[in-house]
C-alpha cells in the first residue's frame, strides 16, 4: 500500500482492540482449514495488513507524543500502546504458532522468503501469557524515563534549555562554558538520578523475571533474542570486543594525547573531549531549513534513487528536525506503514551533529524507502546491526558533498567523523559490556551498577577524567544513554554496524560506484535476509571474523 500524503494530513484511529482480537481469532482458524497453498497465502497477506494497521497507530502515536510530551492527548494514545500492545503480541504469537505448523512451508519460504520463518520462530519464545502484564510494566517504566529527560528545564546563560539544547555550550570555543555547561547539564541528571536509579533497577528486575518465565536463564539470553539475532550469539559479541579493546583502545588513546598537545593543554579533561581544533570544530554554515535544501541537492546528485527518496521525504513533511521545548530527545527513523514511507525525528542543535544525524537517519530511511514493495512488514526494517550498517554507511557514502553543508571546513569535518567514528568504538563497547554484567547480577545495587560502570570505563575509556562533576566521577554517565533503557543490548549494533560502515568508506575511496551498488542491494532487500546474509550479500567482512576490526582499522587510519 502507497497511499502518500503529508505527515499532517495523516489520519490517526485508535485501533479497536476488540476488533483486532476477533480478526486474529478468525485468521487462525481460516490459516488451520486451509488446504492449499494459495489459500494460506491469502491469509498470511491478511496478516500483514492487520500489522501494518496496528504499527501505522502505534508510531504515529508516538511521533506525536515525541513531538510534545506535554500534549496530554497524545501521551494517552502513547500510554495505550504500552500499556496494550502485549494483548497485541500475545495474538501475534497465536497466530505464529499456527505459520509455524503449516504443511505449505517450502512454498511459503518461496513466497515470503525463509527469514519470516525465522523472526516468527524468534518471536515464540519473547512472548507468553504470563508475562503480558509485566511487559506492560516494562513499557510503562521507558516512558517514564522518557520524560524525565524530556522534562528537562536547565537554567544556563539566562535562558531555560532543554538537553538537546545544552549542546551548543559544551562545544563552545571558551573552556569554563565548556566545563559549566557540563556541570549544569549533569547536575539535573544527579538531581533525577535517584529517580532513572528506581526506574532502572524495576526494569533489571522485571526483565530478569519476564526472561525466567519464558524458560531463559538470564535477561541477556531473552535481550538476544528479542532482538532477533538468529546467526551468532553473545560469545560472538565477546569476540568482537576483545578485538576492540585490543586494537582500538591503544589508538584511542593515542588520538587522546594528540588532541591534548593539539588544544595546548596540560592534561586533556572530559569538558574538553568534544573540541579537536584549536578554531573550534566545523558547523553548518546555515539554518536548519538551509540545511534540508543542501541535502536534497545533494541527494539528488548522489543517485536518482536518493534524490527520489528525499524529495518525497520533504515534500510530504516526513521529517521533524529541530530542537525545542518539550520535544523528546533523541533521533530516529520509523515508518509508517499505511502509507509505506518513513519518516525522520532528530533535534538539531546547530553543531555538526545536526548534519551527521540527518545522514544517518537519512540511511535508515533510504532503505525502508527501497525495501518498501517488500512482501512483509517484518521485512521494513532488517535487524538491529544491519539496520544501523545502512545509516552509519550513508554517512561515509556522502562524505564528497560535505562542502555543500560546511564549505571550507569541509576537510575538517571529515577527519573529525572519522576520527570520531573510531573514538566511539570503545564507548559502545563499554555500554555493552556494562549491560552484560548488569543482567548477570540482576539483584545488584544501584551503587554496585556504577561500580559495574566504573569497571568498564576504565578497561574501555582509561584516558577519561572527569573533573568537579561528582555524578560521573561516582560512574552515572551510563544514566544518559537511551539505549539501555529502551532496547537493552542494542548499543553494540552500532559498534558492529561501524566496522562495516568503515569498510563501505574503504570501497568509496577505491570504486564509488561499486560502493554504491553494494550498498542500494543491502537496502533493497530489507529484513528478508540475516545479518550475517546481508554482510555477504553487500561483500562485507563479518566483524566477529578474527582480525577484521585491525585490517579495517589499518585501512582508515591513513586518511587520518
Amino acid at each position: 500500500m502507497n497511499l502518500q500524503r503529508k505527515f499532517e494530513e495523516i489520519p490517526y484511529t485508535r485501533p479497536d482492540l476488540e476488533k483486532m482480537q476477533n480478526d486474529f481469532e478468525k485468521l487462525i482458524s481460516d490459516f488451520q482449514k486451509a488446504d492449499t497453498f494459495d489459500e494460506q497465502a491469502k491469509l498470511v497477506e491478511q496478516w500483514n495488513s492487520i500489522l501494518m494497521v496496528f504499527e501505522t497507530a502505534e508510531n504515529l502515536a508516538s511521533i506525536h507524543h515525541d513531538k510534545n510530551i506535554s500534549d496530554l492527548e497524545a501521551k494517552t494514545e502513547n500510554d495505550f500502546f504500552s500499556e496494550n500492545k502485549p494483548s497485541f503480541q500475545g495474538w501475534n504469537s497465536d497466530f505464529g504458532k499456527v505459520f509455524l505448523k503449516s504443511g505449505f512451508k517450502k512454498e511459503l519460504s518461496e513466497k515470503f522468503g525463509k527469514q519470516i520463518f525465522k523472526l516468527i520462530e524468534a518471536g515464540q519464545k519473547t512472548f507468553s501469557p504470563e508475562v503480558k502484564d509485566l511487559l506492560s510494566k516494562e513499557n510503562q517504566l521507558v516512558n517514564d524515563y522518557t520524560e524525565i529527560l524530556a522534562s528537562a528545564e536547565i537554567h544556563f546563560d539566562g535562558k531555560v534549555l532543554n538537553l538537546a539544547g545544552m549542546e551548543p555550550y559544551t562545544n563552545s570555543l571558551d573552556r569554563s562554558v565548556r566545563k559549566k555547561s557540563l556541570q549544569a547539564k549533569w547536575n539535573y541528571l544527579s538531581e533525577n538520578s535517584n529517580k532513572i536509579d528506581e526506574i532502572y533497577d524495576e526494569l533489571v528486575k522485571i526483565r530478569t523475571e519476564i526472561a525466567h518465565k519464558l524458560g531463559f536463564e538470564s535477561f541477556t539470553d531473552l535481550a538476544y533474542t528479542r532482538l532477533r539475532r538468529t546467526d551468532y550469539l553473545p560469545k560472538d559479541v565477546e569476540k568482537f570486543r576483545k578485538q576492540v579493546e585490543r586494537v582500538v583502545v591503544p589508538l584511542v588513546a593515542r588520538f587522546k594525547e594528540e588532541q591534548r598537545k593539539k588544544l595546548g593543554l596540560s592534561e586533556l579533561k572530559y569538558h574538553d573531549e568534544t573540541i579537536q581544533y584549536v578554531e573550534g570544530n566545523p558547523v553548518p554554515k546555515g539554518e536548519p531549513e538551509w540545511i534540508v535544501s543542501q541535502a536534497q541537492k545533494m541527494y539528488s546528485e548522489l543517485s536518482p534513487e536518493t534524490g527520489e527518496f528525499f524529495d518525497t521525504l520533504v515534500n510530504l513533511n516526513l521529517m521533524d528536525l529541530v530542537n525545542r521545548p518539550k520535544k523528546a530527545g533523541g533521533g530516529y527513523c520509523t515508518k509508517i506503514p499505511e502509507i509505506g514511507l518513513p519518516f525522520i525525528y532528530s533535534n538539531f542543535n546547530g553543531t555538526d551533529h545536526d548534519v551527521k544525524v540527518l545522514t544517518h537517519e537519512a540511511g535508515h530511511a533510504f532503505q525502508s524507502y527501497q525495501s518498501r514493495n517488500q512482501p512483509l512488514l517484518d521485512y521494513g526494517f532488517p535487524t538491529m546491526e544491519a539496520a544501523e550498517i545502512n545509516s552509519m554507511s550513508m554517512e561515509f557514502l556522502t562524505w564528497d558533498f560535505m562542502e555543500y553543508f560546511f564549505g571550507e571546513d569541509a576537510e575538517k569535518f571529515r577527519k573529525l567523523h572519522l576520527k570520531e567514528s573510531i573514538l566511539f568504538l570503545p564507548y559502545g563497547t563499554a555500554v555493552d559490556e556494562f549491560q552484560h554484567l548488569v543482567y548477570a547480577n540482576p539483584t545488584s545495587s544501584p551503587k554496585e551498577r556504577k561500580k559495574m560502570w566504573q569497571s568498564v570505563e576504565k578497561k574501555y575509556l582509561p584516558y577519561r577524567k572527569y573533573e568537579d562533576i561528582p555524578f560521573l566521577e561516582e560512574g552515572g554517565i551510563w544514566q544518559l544513554q537511551r539505549h539501555i533503557f529502551f532496547t537493552p543490548f542494542y548499543y553494540i549494533d552500532y559498534c558492529l554496524a561501524q566496522t562495516c560502515a568503515l569498510q563501505f568508506l574503504v570501497k568509496n575511496k577505491e570504486n564509488k560506484d561499486l560502493a554504491f551498488k553494494d550498498y542500494l542491494r543491502i537496502c533493497e532487500v530489507g529484513g528478508s535476509l540475516s545479518f550475517l546474509e546481508i554482510l555477504e550479500l553487500g561483500n562485507l567482512k563479518s566483524p566477529f571474523d578474527e582480525n577484521c576490526v585491525e585490517e579495517v582499522i589499518e585501512k582508515v587510519k591513513k586518511w587520518l
